[in-house]
């Protein structure tokens, strides 16, 4: 799919900077800039390195100042706001065109000089391109100057007025190599223009536009001490070519254009028929989340870009649509396989090892969705030796969960599941401001339970699959499914409390209220492969949540009509914390809330229709925010533009199940 946007897309700077493209390297690093090539975000770069896969990211070049020359003529290629107001390059007056199918490139038109920039990030490795045609139809030379504005520090942080940086070059027949030293870190270049040392100079003031909105890095810092130009004769069409990396032996521009269209060719080609031009975006969005990780020697999910790392709940949502919908199935049993490394008392880890740090185990659901990962693997490719290395893991995560592990989790008599104690968060609604909760879901809540029953029904069939003896997980989930419905059910409200508290979490006067407020999390009680509730039920639990939670971007974290409710997020980190899970309209349920539909629906003709048709509502989120991605989540009480993370794999993900689920006859259970 090509994405391509015109003046009116960026008619006015502010309105440019709403959207920005997005490649990733397979290493955890990635190059991300607004549709005028500027920075809106601190953390935005036309490269970020990583030096550790997939985490450790150094930003090395932010920007690019363009200039371009027509005699004494000066005008701005390149667009940039600084601090004060008002100061900013404004090259988008001269940009026609911006387009995206497996790289981005611009187009401008400057007094009779076209000029095209094409950008790559190589695959696998930390190396990016810009390529710069030029047609000059005036009757003079025209100059394009190219100015990297430095920064080699530690992704989220700011550079220091005390990093010191250094910069060496040579010429030889007509190709200048060099590399810039800083801070132990070298970047070597290559180009066909010339190049000048300058004196070097801080440009204090950045500004960033989202930052600044959200509370953040309100003004950034970089560094600059040489240019490149390229001058191009009267009626001649030159081509400009530069190219930076952290290997001293650079590749040509146009191998790091075949590297980039050669993966995102075979990652299409193995996914299969697809069922239009959105779903083909979004299997090829899958593939920009995939990253080595170091540590393990494995592949990994990484959360989201521009911020997050590499998690352990979030990447056990991905896995089934980022990688089984679109059938890479040796990626994802790796995926699996490196999780049942580090399994520990019955936990996956939310958070791997880096460097000398130990995992973090803080999550119940985890644990669940990777027994949930490996049924959904089974299902696709009947691979029984899989399964059977795996037993051993499923078999120690059932037995901890039931006699009891780390973070209060532990099955409660009435066979469901309790989780959460203290100030430690084990649900996705995880936030926590200090010792204060903004969400507390202490006691059982209500997809933990979900997954745990269909955790239990799958460990039945495996144990058959695998003619195992011993417990019997059928009993146990006889006893969950005997009380599922009777604690959780509210008459009342007509669909799924929440989270049952425990006594000793939450204050008596409180408790009714946190069983009665209405959440997305009951949708995963019926989207699940093994019922918990009757059909009827199930439709007023789709109901419900339709009625109070849906948008056509993503469902509400809580009922807009509770008092608790937050319509917008942004402002502090404060402010964002208090409304993160408090109404903000996440995408990710979404894919839960359509798979149930369909399933309650009975895969019908008419029910596949009419989500087809609410897909197609959400097709426009892959214009906006990030070109050909879904994002983390957008405001509670009018989601137009996205907020937080503007590419997100469990959004990817689960509307990616949603599309394999179209083109299926029903579910197998």
């Amino acid at each position: 799919m090509k994405f391509s946007y015109g003046k009116r897309d960026f008619s006015t700077f502010e309105r440019g900077e709403e959207t920005s493209y997005l490649m990733t390297n397979g290493l955890g690093g990635f190059s991300s800039l607004s549709l005028l090539a500027s920075c809106s975000r601190s953390d935005q770069a036309v490269l970020m390195a990583c030096i550790q896969p997939p985490n450790h990211r150094v930003l090395l070049i932010h920007r690019l100042e363009e200039q371009v020359w027509t005699g004494e003529k000066k005008m701005p290629l390149s667009s940039q706001d600084f601090a004060p107001p008002g100061k900013r390059e404004e090259g988008y007056l001269h940009q026609i065109r911006f387009t995206y199918e497996d790289y981005p490139q611009w187009i401008y038109q400057l007094d009779g000089v076209q000029i095209e920039r094409t950008m790559a990030l190589m695959q696998g490795r930390n190396t990016v391109g810009v390529r710069y045609r030029i047609c000059n139809r005036q009757k003079q030379a025209v100059r394009l100057e190219v100015l990297p504005y430095l920064q080699f520090v530690p992704k989220g942080e700011r550079l220091s007025p005390n990093q010191s940086f250094a910069v060496f070059a040579e010429q030889k027949g007509g190709i200048c190599t060099g590399r810039i030293c800083s801070g132990g870190i070298q970047l070597h270049f290559r180009t066909n223009g010339s190049w000048e040392a300058l004196p070097g100079r801080f440009c204090e003031t950045l500004r960033y536009a989202d930052d600044e909105r959200d509370g953040k890095m309100e003004l950034g810092r970089s560094y600059i001490n040489h240019r490149m130009t390229y001058e191009v004769e009267a009626g001649r069409t030159k081509v400009l070519e530069i190219v930076w990396g952290m290997e001293e032996e650079l590749p040509e521009m146009e191998t790091i254009l075949d590297s980039v269209r050669s993966f995102r060719k075979g990652w299409a080609e193995r996914a299969g028929e697809y069922a239009g031009e959105a779903h083909k975006a979004l299997i090829l969005a899958a593939s920009q989340f995939i990253s080595a990780r170091q540590s393990t020697g494995k592949s990994t999910i990484l959360a989201g870009f521009p911020f997050f790392e590499d998690w352990g709940r979030d990447t056990m949502i991905a896995l089934t649509g980022c990688c089984l919908s679109t059938k890479q199935y040796a990626l994802a049993a790796e995926i699996l396989e490196t999780f049942m490394v580090y399994c520990r008392k019955g936990l996956m880890p939310n958070l791997f090892p880096e460097g000398g740090t130990k995992p973090v185990y803080n999550t119940a659901d985890a644990s669940l969705l990777f027994i949930l990962a490996v049924y959904e693997y089974y299902r696709r490719t009947c691979d029984r030796e899989f399964v059977k290395r795996a037993w051993p893991v499923m078999k120690e995560i059932v037995s901890c969960y039931q006699n009891g592990t780390d973070y209060g989790i532990r099955m409660d008599e009435d066979g469901l599941l309790r989780a959460g104690q203290g100030c430690d968060q084990v649900t996705w609604m995880d936030v926590r401001v200090e010792n204060r909760l903004p969400t507390p879901r202490h006691g059982k809540p209500v997809e933990i339970n979900a997954y745990w029953y269909n955790a239990l029904r799958m460990m039945d069939g495996f144990q058959t699959l695998l003619g195992e003896q011993g417990e019997r997980y059928s009993q146990l989930a006889a006893r969950v499914f005997e009380n599922f419905e009777k604690k959780f059910w509210n008459e009342q409200t007509g669909c799924l409390r929440d989270v049952l508290p425990l006594p000793e979490e939450i204050p008596a006067e409180n408790s009714q209220r946190a069983q009665d407020q209405i959440r997305c999390n009951q949708i995963w009680a019926v989207s699940l492969p093994f019922s918990l509730l009757s059909e009827q039920k199930e439709r007023q639990v789709v109901e419900t949540v339709y009625q109070r939670l849906y948008t056509p971007f993503g469902l509400r974290s809580l009922d807009p009509a509770d008092p608790d409710f937050h319509p917008f997020y942004g402002g502090s980190r404060l402010d964002r914390d208090l409304a993160y899970h408090q109404g903000t309209v996440w995408v990710f349920p979404l894919g839960g809330y359509y798979l149930a539909y369909l399933k309650c629906h009975r895969y019908s003709k008419e029910a596949k229709e009419q989500v087809k048709e609410q897909l197609s509502w959400l097709e426009t989120a892959l214009w906006e925010g990030c070109v050909g991605q879904l994002p983390e989540i957008y405001d509670g009480e009018n989601p137009s533009a996205s907020r937080g993370c503007f590419a997100q794999a469990w959004s990817v993900g689960e509307i990616l199940r949603v599309y394999e689920a179209l083109e299926q006859d029903g579910r197998k259970s």
